[in-house]
């Protein structure tokens, strides 16, 4: 599976019939043409800054399409009558500079051309403005996505695979999806950016069971390189291990070849 493939698919998740509208590549054409320009400008800032930025914005717009569709309702916040999409557990760890790159470009936007650009367009452009800044080949992205209005933590229960799931159940969450088998073990490489905490992975290291402290499915030289680095992990939760650690910053297929 190619990288290009990988993507692909990743980027069908934007194109998941519950969208309301026909999407074009030159949806804003007329209505805001410096869109393209504007969010490309902010969001490569903002990676050049803080190198985490892409990941962050990737795993952003997963979460969201994973729940309905890709219409930013991971965005909206909770308040006093309701529990929205980004409270529920799996999406409490979800960095924040996703959240703040996309806030910085529809405030841009908002000076620009006012009430036109949505937010869910806005974490597409920039996913993919962003994958291609860390090594992905270029490729449009069909624009026209309307933001949803509502946001339900209920909705994003048993949507999203964990690290405590069987085999099986991660595959019933892809499938549900339209989703075969390959696709997802295509789409799962999109962990070569970024990191995890060591949290989410600590029982595999840590007292596995009583015949072994480690996984022994896991390879045990890496398996000790992690509970070296993740020594502290009880006392400080925000210890994290690269997915890819030859070249976490960069999208390409280390993550397969590193497996």
């Amino acid at each position: 599976m190619t990288v290009r493939s990988l993507l692909f698919l990743l980027f069908y998740l934007a194109f998941l019939p519950l969208i309301q509208s026909e999407l074009d590549i030159n949806y804003y054409q007329k209505t805001c043409l410096k869109f393209k320009e504007i969010v490309q400008k902010i969001v490569i800032d903002h990676q050049q800054t803080t190198p985490t930025t892409a990941t962050a914005t990737l795993c952003l717009f997963f979460h969201d399409c994973m729940v309905g569709s890709c219409d930013a309702s991971v965005l909206i916040s909770s308040n006093f009558l309701n529990i929205a999409e980004r409270d529920v557990d799996v999406n409490l760890s979800l960095p924040g500079d996703g959240f703040d790159v996309v806030a910085r470009a529809k405030n841009t936007l908002e000076l620009e051309c006012p009430c036109v650009v949505s937010c869910a367009d806005i974490i597409a452009e920039a996913t993919r403005d962003l994958v291609v800044f860390a090594g992905e080949p270029f490729y449009e992205v069909r624009l026209g996505r309307r933001d949803g209005l509502e946001s339900k933590a209920k909705n994003a229960e048993g949507k999203y695979p964990k690290q405590t799931m069987t085999l099986t159940q991660v595959v019933s969450i892809f499938e549900s999806k339209g989703f075969s088998v390959q696709e997802m073990v295509a789409l799962a490489g999109a962990h070569t950016m970024g990191f995890s905490h060591c949290s989410q992975f600590s029982h595999r290291i840590f007292n596995f069971s009583k015949t072994s402290p480690i996984n022994t499915a896991m390879n045990r030289k890496y398996a000790k390189g992690l509970k070296k680095l993740c020594s502290n992990a009880s006392k400080d939760q925000g210890m994290s291990a690269f997915n890819d650690v030859m070249t976490p910053g960069k999208f390409d297929n280390m993550y397969y070849r590193n497996l």
